[in-house]
């Protein structure tokens, strides 16, 4: 068997006009990793809730192949979490997090990304996301986009005001030690998207549908 036939997300992609998206594979690691070595932000402040960029060059490694694997274990039908690989101008510079739960319910999906800081004020932030809220839309059928953002980080607000977003609230977390700060939740509905002036294809939807438990 070859290993989209095992797992049919590995057969997945979604293209744009620059960008090609696909689930991390393992030979995509890598690079990934090499994207986030180079730097994804300041590092006087994080805008992850989580800081997983603070790691020790030495640890990050493995702390990036571990997350990875772990997600492949949390796919399941009407469950899942997929961290796809942004590849632009023939390399890894990024990663696109699609993710939801109960979704033969809620219609509902969850989105996280980053780049690394040699491609930021391209545009591409803007262009991956919207890949993927077409794609959420449009092929799998979600009603809802959520997302969130750190309150001062006016880069990641922006693109989601761009997309049609609305503000949904605030909660309050703490990457670091001793410190917190407020986490800006927006919410999009499938009617408010504002969709770009471009077009995504589609490769090996419907296995990877079906992986998900949606009907195409």
């Amino acid at each position: 068997m070859e290993l989209e036939e095992i797992w049919p997300l590995f057969g997945l992609e979604i293209a744009t006009p620059r960008l090609v998206l696909r689930p991390v594979r393992d030979d995509d690691l890598p690079e990934l990793l090499q994207a986030a070595l180079d730097g994804v932000h300041d590092p006087e402040r994080t805008p992850f809730s989580i800081p997983w960029t603070d790691a020790a060059p030495s640890e990050l490694p493995g702390n990036l192949a571990s997350f990875q694997w772990s997600l492949r274990n949390r796919v399941h039908a009407h469950n899942w979490a997929i961290a796809f690989a942004v590849h632009y101008e023939g390399r890894v510079v990024g990663s696109q997090d699609l993710s939801a739960y109960d979704f033969a319910n809620r219609r509902t999906v969850n989105t996280g990304s980053w780049l690394t800081k040699s491609v930021h004020g391209h545009g591409l932030g803007t262009e991956m996301r919207a890949a993927l809220l077409l794609f959420a839309f449009d092929t799998l059928g979600a009603e809802w986009a959520e997302s969130g953002a750190a309150s001062w980080n006016e880069a990641s607000l922006k693109v989601s005001k761009k997309l049609g977003y609305e503000l949904n609230g605030v909660t309050r977390v703490a990457p670091r030690p001793g410190e917190s700060v407020d986490e800006q939740r927006v919410r999009l509905e499938k009617k408010s998207f504002v969709r770009p002036d471009w077009s995504i294809s589609i490769r090996g939807a419907a296995p990877a549908l079906a992986q998900l438990g949606i009907r195409g």
